[in-house]
């Protein structure tokens, strides 16, 4: 018993208390009543697709509207090809068909939230991943009508860790708040990444850990996460995000 009150009060001070000091954060800003009245217009991030002739991909989050904004985020996946004049947008929402593509403008608000750039590659190596992006895309288990769940996954952010698992050379890792990034597909208990930098456990996106050089230390309780950031040296605390050291 003495050792279960111990594990319960970690858990309240590492997860519980984060979530509702962001809750209590979050029930005080002003914030759009309804989607419609969110702004989905482009937060002018990204240069315009022409202004250059490089390849470029990016990895976006933000976070998400309602209640679940305070604990959590939306990620989505931006490329282009050599020499193009725009910009290809992939998400994968809860309503309507498959992956969207280019449904909003490429960086834009996510329900009037600034989104923030995740991870940036361009030139020849943008060049050489979009193939593998795209492949990753195209093979996503979770495509179809259908294929979400808000909690705890397969949701929108299952989906870009799924494509930055499957290409590491992105050496990218979604924010903690980015809750349904644990849910491994197929109901599978463990993960090696190709490059066997990163290994991930879980029990169905609920309780899990995640370890090696991309994602430092991890660990997941009911899809929030705190760890440590050893490649870019920080902590993760659960529904606030990354904050560096």
């Amino acid at each position: 018993m003495k050792y279960l009150k111990r594990l319960l009060l970690i858990i309240f001070i590492v997860y519980l208390l984060p979530t509702f000091a962001s809750a209590g954060w979050w029930a005080i800003q002003d914030r759009p009543g309804r989607w419609s009245e969110a702004r989905w217009s482009s937060a002018g991030i990204l240069p315009e697709a022409g202004a250059s002739d490089e390849a470029a991909i990016y990895v976006f989050s933000a976070t998400t509207g309602g209640l679940k904004g305070a604990v959590s985020s939306h990620a989505w996946i931006v490329t282009k090809e050599k020499g193009a004049d725009s910009y290809t947008r992939y998400d994968k929402v809860g309503w309507g068909s498959p992956i969207r593509r280019n449904h909003r403008p490429a960086d834009a608000y996510w329900y009037s939230n600034m989104p923030q750039v995740v991870k940036a590659v361009t030139g020849v190596e943008a060049e050489l991943l979009i193939p593998k992006v795209e492949g990753a895309i195209a093979a996503y288990p979770y495509a179809e009508p259908g294929g979400y769940k808000i909690f705890p996954g397969p949701n929108s952010n299952t989906f870009v860790a799924f494509v930055l698992r499957s290409v590491p050379e992105l050496a990218a890792v979604l924010p903690p708040h980015a809750v349904g990034r644990d849910y491994l597909p197929d109901g599978d208990f463990v993960h090696l990444d190709a490059d066997w930098r990163d290994v991930h456990l879980t029990l169905g996106g609920l309780l899990g850990l995640s370890a090696g050089a991309r994602s430092g230390f991890e660990l997941h309780f009911l899809g929030l996460v705190a760890g440590l950031d050893i490649a870019n040296p920080g902590i993760k605390v659960p529904a606030l995000g990354r904050i560096g050291l």
